[in-house]
């Protein structure tokens, strides 16, 4: 959520940004609530200031022995006012913190301006592999050995979805353990393990409502969803809370599960693994200091990358332009593997920062040693990395003439 004042001050800007994160917001009602909110908020004091007076006006002429009477009546007539003007300031604040929830974050100033085609590739690393026969996709490959059966996780659940099986369901569990133990050892994260089920209040809090509820798997008959990603309950772990200076910076690795209804509706990208409505992902969540937040991207950056590099394979970075920028991220770089059996780069990492949009909504504080006032913290996340498109950059990467898949000695240790 952006400052109220904020927008107040920078309102041209702020619906500029909006427009190229393609985002409609009712700028013109968001002006006149705010107007008429702080007219109402100016005549509630002047009320309240005549309340107070009414009242030492009341107990002086008790304490006289006079006849209060009327400045008692014109005292409940001033508390019934109040009360009617209190009702409306509630109504108005709701209807206008409902359009704030709306406005997304503003990009940073070296995000590119547009849509996909301005993305900037920022680095590439590794080298493609060369095959002396015509690479399979790994949709093939895996059901050749029986890594994966669509069809009966079809038949328990419907379309867009996986059963992993055998060596497939072991390399699944594998990978995610791989990237646990990495990111705890190399990176010095604290790994946690959430709920797969939040409120509204924790969707709320990190962007995903109210834009996305459409996109969400919720259940019936409480207000609780299935977690679109990781970053939703870690980052709100300290939702509510006033952190130290010391504290920070807080960095968490989780593995969760993933469930989001988009899944398959891009008409593109839908074979086998790539698209799927639950998948498994590791996630990093940061909480950091705002003046360290955009290093803190780029170390986070590194720290995905460090994991497709370690498991040898080709892929590279590319930083988001303004109109493929998620509704609160300030900026953001995607890391795409290569996959040269379906010959297409594939997005395995998003990391993020969203300066103090989310601590904002999630009211997430931090004080710094010299007891200044406290401040919102900055968050950041990042896939670190994302299944299963993983899967099929290691399938695809690693096939053989004979059949057989090849994969990083980096995954020996857990794949015995």
């Amino acid at each position: 959520m952006l400052d109220l004042k904020f927008i107040r001050d920078h309102i041209k800007e702020v619906e500029e940004s909006s427009r190229n994160k393609k985002c409609i917001v009712d700028f013109k009602r968001l002006t006149t609530l705010d107007t008429k909110r702080r007219a109402l908020i100016q005549e509630v004091e002047e009320l309240k200031y005549k309340q107070n007076q009414a009242n030492g006006e009341v107990v002086q002429l008790k304490r006289n022995g006079k006849d209060n009477t009327e400045k008692l009546s014109e005292l409940k007539e001033l508390s019934k006012k109040i009360k009617d003007f209190d009702s409306n300031l509630t109504t108005l604040t709701q209807e206008l913190n409902a359009i704030l929830l709306t406005i997304p974050n503003i990009p940073h100033d070296s995000v590119p301006t547009g849509d996909q085609k301005e993305n900037k590739i920022v680095r590439e690393w590794g080298t493609m592999p060369q095959f002396d026969f015509k690479p399979k996709d790994h949709l093939t490959i895996a059901e050749q050995h029986g890594y994966v059966n669509m069809s009966r996780a079809a038949k328990m659940t419907g379309s867009g979805f996986v059963l992993y099986q055998g060596f497939g369901a072991k390399l699944e569990r594998a990978l995610i353990n791989f990237m646990i133990d990495f990111h705890v050892k190399k990176h010095n994260y604290t790994e946690v393990s959430p709920p797969f089920l939040v409120n509204r209040e924790s969707m709320t809090g990190t962007g995903q409502l109210p834009k996305l509820e459409d996109d969400m798997y919720a259940l019936k008959d409480e207000e609780l969803f299935l977690i679109p990603t990781a970053e939703v309950p870690v980052t709100n772990i300290h939702r509510d809370e006033l952190l130290a200076e010391d504290d920070l910076p807080v960095n968490y690795v989780a593995y969760t599960p993933c469930f989001r209804r988009e899944a398959g509706t891009y008409g593109k990208d839908t074979r086998g693994l790539s698209r799927v409505h639950q998948f498994d992902k590791v996630e990093l969540v940061k909480f950091v200091k705002p003046e360290n937040s955009f290093d803190e991207l780029e170390t986070l950056v590194n720290h995905a990358e460090a994991i497709l590099q370690a498991l040898e394979l080709p892929y590279r970075v590319i930083m988001l332009a303004t109109g493929d920028l998620s509704f609160a991220a300030s900026k953001c770089y995607d890391l795409e593997v290569w996959a040269p059996g379906a010959q297409k780069w594939f997005e395995v990492s998003s990391c993020s920062n969203f300066c103090d949009f989310q601590a904002r909504r999630s009211n997430i504080k931090f004080r710094e040693k010299q007891d200044k006032k406290p401040q919102f913290v900055h968050t950041l996340n990042g896939s670190g990395v994302a299944l299963p498109r993983l899967v099929i950059a290691l399938l695809e990467n690693g096939q053989k003439k004979d059949g057989n898949v090849v994969f990083p000695k980096a995954l020996e240790p857990y794949l015995k």
